[in-house]
């Protein structure tokens, strides 16, 4: 079970390598977010959890997550991703996945299974924060792909 939920982990940032050479600054379609703005989304979800949940989980210490405003988590964080370019976007975005997954498959059985509190009384495992994630890397590859096929995003290399 864990080594599929993995797997299935490592999907985002093997997409990520996929369209690296595409236009990062092509929306996805008419008010919709670009791809830049994405991948910055994921990435600071990816960070903030990394070092809220798996870092904390993986040092023995208390976690960190709190609930907030995820709308205005999402927009400041689009607008911090706008001043890093592609690249560093890319490298932080592979530092934090690959950071999760490695601590992940680091830990023993009994560090994976447990149910953990987080900062405001919350349950919180990994088993079901991999489920979730993976679904939102899924619905964000899946607009992207809608906007591939619509021929709404262009490769670099073609401009």
């Amino acid at each position: 079970m864990m080594d599929e939920l993995m797997n299935q982990f490592e999907e985002w940032p093997n997409y990520l390598i996929k369209i690296k050479d595409l236009n990062w600054e092509t929306p996805l379609g008419e008010g919709k977010w670009r791809i830049h703005d994405v991948v910055s989304h994921i990435m600071y979800w990816d960070k903030y959890f990394f070092e809220a949940a798996i870092e904390c989980i993986l040092h023995g210490q208390e976690l960190t997550i709190e609930n907030f405003d995820f709308d205005q988590f999402n927009q400041g964080n689009i607008e911090l991703g706008k001043n890093l370019n592609k690249d560093d976007l890319t490298q932080l975005t592979l530092k934090y996945r690959n950071g999760i997954l490695e601590s992940i498959k680091s830990m023993n059985n009994d560090q994976i299974l447990q149910v953990y509190t987080d900062a405001e009384g919350n349950p919180f495992n990994i088993e079901n924060y991999l489920r979730d994630f993976i679904w939102h890397d899924r619905h964000h590859m899946s607009q992207l792909e809608e906007a591939l096929n619509r021929g709404d995003v262009v490769n670099t290399e073609t401009l």
